[in-house]
């Protein structure tokens, strides 16, 4: 990776895909057109304010889709966008790291463990 002192695009990536709850809501989209309610259902813990303002997020940075049905009821629906697929290969990419890195600190435990 080049080093730019004046500039590192790495920031304005994670900024569209921090947050505490985008990841698992990508990953869910991932899987398919979802409704607002089988999000929910799908993320433990997480509240609909915070959902709302996850998706909102993710629809500005145009990764997801969001399509209103004009029925009674209403109903949403949220998809990734065309756009957003193009975040699969990192998220996969960071995926395998994450599993290297939990092995890694689970080795290194157990060498200390045997050292003392």
């Amino acid at each position: 990776m080049k080093h730019d002192l004046e500039y590192c695009t790495v920031e304005p990536a994670l900024e569209v895909l921090t947050g505490k709850w985008k990841i698992s809501i990508l990953y869910f989209l991932f899987q398919g057109t979802k409704r607002f309610s089988e999000l929910q259902n799908s993320i433990p813990n997480i509240t609909k304010k915070m959902l709302t303002s996850q998706l909102r997020e993710l629809e500005e940075q145009d990764i997801v889709r969001r399509v209103v049905y004009p029925v009674v009821p209403p109903k949403v629906e949220y998809s990734l966008s065309e756009y957003g697929y193009s975040v699969e290969p990192i998220l996969r990419a960071m995926h395998l790291w994450g599993m290297t890195h939990i092995k890694h600190i689970q080795l290194k435990r157990e060498i200390q463990k045997v050292q003392t």
